[in-house]
């Protein structure tokens, strides 16, 4: 490794590519077949070990203030919400549903960011959200059998733009790889607490079969750890317009995947796709707006 900062360009490539492992950790959720409790709780294991061998052998500091580490925790807890879910919404419908009601975090965030920051809602903000609600009601409409998916996907969108703009507040004045390695481990933290009181975690047996143990690897290393680190690091480069368009791109990728790897338990009605396109088309349109209205 040279000194060098890889280039906007290089970094547009690692952007593309760690939206596409995002995407990917669907394939991942369906694939794996224990529960979405017992799963995430595996991810972040694996995942908070990983980035502390990064961090020991980088040898970054990992010093937080009592106050940063208590914030970072509770952070973490809606982090595993929101991870259990979305991969509790796969296991109840199919990853395509469990994406697109996913990508209406956009909605929430216009909505619960400036109501935390106490700031004014934006008028434009409110349009969005008013076509992303026309497109969720039309896959609610016509994928009715998956009510269930839909409300833990859009649950663990709530949860996501929860998690993310209170990031966006923490992240003025800490390393956001620090944050991301504790929030993981708070993660870790609360869902061990909760496997303890429901028991389960009495009985864990680590005796999975080995293409789960393969999957759960690539899941808390690949997914988690790296992208994490690859994320943020790009962002010092790339403005985030450019990244909040790319991060769009997840649920397409997710898709696409899904319905290579999965083929027709992964096809929709017509309603879905129209749905889905309306939400997508506003998802896109929404960091483009804001762009506008910034120059303006």
């Amino acid at each position: 490794m040279t000194g060098k900062t890889p280039t906007p360009n290089k970094n547009l490539l690692i952007l593309h590519f760690t939206v596409f492992i995002w995407g990917f950790t669907g394939i991942l959720g369906a694939l794996i077949s224990v529960d979405a409790v017992q799963m995430v709780w595996y991810r972040v294991l694996i995942a908070t070990i990983t980035l502390f061998i990064y961090f020991k052998l980088s040898k970054t500091s990992v010093k937080v203030t009592n106050k940063q580490f208590f914030q970072f925790l509770f952070t973490g807890g809606i982090v595993a919400i929101h991870w259990i879910f979305f991969f509790h919404s796969i296991k109840v419908s199919t990853v395509s549903v469990s994406l697109v009601c996913l990508s209406s975090f956009t909605l929430f965030t216009a909505i619960l960011e400036p109501l935390i920051k106490k700031q004014r809602i934006q008028i434009a903000d409110i349009i969005i959200g008013v076509i992303i609600i026309i497109g969720i009601y039309l896959i609610f409409k016509f994928e009715s059998k998956y009510t269930l998916g839909i409300i833990f996907g859009l649950s663990a969108a709530v949860a996501s733009s929860l998690f993310g703009t209170i990031n966006s507040i923490l992240v003025q004045k800490s390393d956001p790889l620090v944050i991301s390695f504790y929030e993981i481990m708070g993660a870790f933290f609360w869902i061990t607490l909760y496997r303890v009181f429901d028991q389960t975690l009495l009985t864990e047996r680590f005796d999975l079969s080995i293409s789960d143990w393969l999957y759960l690897g690539l899941l808390g290393t690949i997914c988690t750890a790296l992208a994490y680190v690859a994320g943020v690091s790009v962002m010092r480069t790339i403005t985030a317009f450019r990244v909040a368009l790319i991060t769009n791109l997840e649920p397409v990728y997710g898709i696409i995947l899904a319905f290579i790897i999965f083929g027709n338990k992964e096809t929709m009605s017509t309603g879905f796709y129209l749905g889905a396109i309306i939400i997508l088309t506003a998802v896109f349109l929404y960091p483009v707006y804001k762009k506008h209205k910034n120059h303006h």
